[in-house]
């Protein structure tokens, strides 16, 4: 139970270093080989393929000449769901 409960609370903080680092490769535009840039790949290639059902099941929503993925936002509070019910 405790290894749950720690790899749930893992999950959680990548999670939120992923979204944060989101943000920097996108309006810090960083090149390629920037050290901030290859952190946030590695952590995409493990967050992606844990997203993708959700953003199968729950598209972007368009609001104009932009689209909000919610599906971060699903998996945080599944995540939250899940240790309050867990742990």
């Amino acid at each position: 139970m405790d290894l749950i409960c720690l790899l749930l609370r893992l999950t959680y903080y990548v999670l939120i270093i992923w979204i944060i680092l989101s943000y920097v490769v996108a309006f810090g535009r960083l090149p390629w080989g920037h050290p901030v840039r290859r952190v946030y790949d590695a952590i995409a290639s493990v967050v992606n393929p844990v997203l993708m059902p959700i953003r199968r099941a729950l598209p972007p929503l368009r609001m104009g000449g932009m689209a909000l993925d919610l599906s971060p936002l699903v998996l945080f509070f599944g995540i939250l769901l899940l240790q309050s019910i867990i742990c």
